[in-house]
């Protein structure tokens, strides 16, 4: 058995319900993708064995055959074509996968094997952005919904374990699936705890109820690096933590006042300077180096440097408390305002301290910030529902391209073109979108990339986001396993192996 303790909440068992870091690890466990993407972010093919474009707006995908459903039954073209209507119709969604399927204008079951992807018009980057839709099996979710998931009725899928219980916020039970096309995991079971708190999870693995923990606090690196009984395994990651300021209000904005407590008239963050103020108050460096201690690299963009459409001209912003003052002044704030930065508390490493220190930071510019810091899974759901004025949320690029972010998080929010599902903020800059709309269909790579170059410095010349940093992964496990860390920062059991 291989016991995982986990720092992030894994809000429900349905794959295509929430586009979340922990939801989607454990959707690695139970169910594949018609490409998967390796440690390194590359993609490798999983449920599709070949894909290629047969037109300029057809997409080819040749299925592996003989891979079966926990439940015994085939897979086919039919399941691929049923998850690609459901991924952007999941009810209650807080942030789903539309995105990834805006392009397909029809699906074409050739033959049980062979499916074709038709796009309006060419969109090379299809192949990356559908690895990142599950594929679930049609005949036991045609009917079903998320719960159905949670209790494990609908959670059939082709992957390496089948799910034996799921309770959200505290755990899920794996069993290896002694049938799977790839051959038998190592590992019988799979217990995959939840551990929010920071101490808990050190805690945990040092006393032995835990075999490895991702997330490992800052604090605790210093002992678990001299700990004998204890090995570290650590990549740069692709996961921006950054601030998220509202856009959808023109008038007064929740939790935002002036400095008797009376409600502003104006919305502040739809002034540019008042996001610049707020930026350049930041010490990122001073937030790396001590806050984090070491496991985050400053930012001002949202790709880690290499990554396909990392701008090099885009440089984390300077700190100046002295301009950030001015900028408010002419901004029509000179005596500044106050506000509440919300933030998870147990979501990301250190992310409510971060906040604290953020607060600090602002509160010293005239902008006197409070900070309210919420489990995760409450965080989550008032997030979506538009409650806050400001919040800290972090986002990784599992793609390794800087479309992955333009499309979900910066794109104006449009349901009907499956576009910015993930933009909390309610952002909108209609020159960024029709550039992301260039980029996205652009075929030749040199242009492609170019294009987003200048998407990323569109959207941080405009501080659509407030960039912070962007985390080292880092795990820790008892001696006698080895972990291949992940730039996506999912903790998946296929990864792991005891040492011969």
């Amino acid at each position: 058995m291989l016991n995982i303790g986990i720092g992030g909440a894994i809000t429900s068992a349905d794959p295509l319900f929430y586009n979340a870091g922990p939801n989607n690890a454990l959707a690695m466990h139970v169910f594949e993708y018609l490409i998967g993407r390796d440690d390194k972010a590359q993609p490798y093919p999983q449920l599709a064995e070949s894909w290629r474009a047969v037109e300029p707006t057809v997409w080819e995908f040749k299925l592996r055959p003989g891979v079966k459903w926990h439940d015994g039954r085939d897979f086919t073209a039919e399941d691929v074509a049923f998850s690609i209507a459901r991924a952007p119709n999941v009810p209650n969604s807080p942030g789903g996968f539309g995105g990834f399927v805006r392009a397909i204008t029809r699906v074409e079951v050739v033959d049980p094997l062979t499916i074709r992807l038709h796009t309006a018009r060419p969109h090379p980057v299809l192949p990356i952005e559908l690895s990142s839709v599950a594929i679930v099996a049609k005949h036991s979710t045609e009917n079903a919904g998320t719960e159905d998931f949670n209790n494990g009725r609908a959670a059939i899928g082709t992957g390496p374990y089948r799910l034996r219980a799921f309770r959200p916020g505290d755990r899920a039970e794996l069993a290896r699936n002694e049938t799977y096309w790839g051959g038998a995991e190592p590992w019988a079971q799979v217990h995959y705890r939840m551990i929010p708190n920071d101490g808990g999870r050190t805690a945990a693995l040092l006393a032995g109820d835990v075999d490895v923990i991702d997330q490992v606090p800052s604090t605790d690196l210093p002992r678990l690096r001299r700990e004998s009984r204890v090995t570290l395994a650590e990549i740069p990651g692709v996961r921006l933590i950054y601030l998220f300021p509202d856009y959808s209000r023109e008038g007064e904005v929740p939790f935002v006042t002036d400095n008797a407590g009376k409600p502003l008239p104006q919305n502040p963050f739809r002034d540019l300077r008042v996001r610049q103020a707020l930026s350049m108050a930041i010490q990122r460096d001073a937030l790396s180096e001590r806050v984090m201690e070491g496991t985050a690299q400053p930012t001002g963009q949202w790709l880690p440097e290499g990554t396909f459409g990392y701008n090099p001209d885009v440089r984390p912003p300077a700190f100046d408390a002295a301009r950030a003052r001015a900028l408010l002044a002419e901004a029509g704030y000179p005596q500044g305002f106050r506000l509440t930065l919300h933030s998870p508390n147990d979501r990301y490493p250190n992310d409510s301290k971060v906040a604290q220190a953020i607060a600090q930071m602002w509160t010293r510019i005239g902008v006197q910030t409070q900070v309210d810091a919420l489990p995760w899974a409450s965080f989550s759901a008032r997030n979506a529902r538009q409650e806050f004025a400001i919040r800290l949320l972090g986002w990784g690029s599992v793609t390794g391209e800087a479309s992955y972010t333009l499309v979900n998080v910066l794109s104006t929010v449009n349901r009907e073109r499956r576009m910015g599902a993930n933009n909390n903020g309610h952002y909108s800059n209609p020159a960024l979108d029709a550039l992301t709309e260039r980029a996205t269909g652009t075929i030749d790579d040199a242009e492609r990339a170019a294009l987003l170059r200048e998407g990323v410095k569109m959207a941080m010349d405009d501080v659509a986001i407030i960039p912070v940093f962007q985390l080292v992964n880092t795990w820790a496990m008892r001696r006698g396993l080895t972990l291949t860390p992940r730039m996506d920062e999912r903790t998946v059991a296929a990864g792991i192996r005891a040492t011969p």
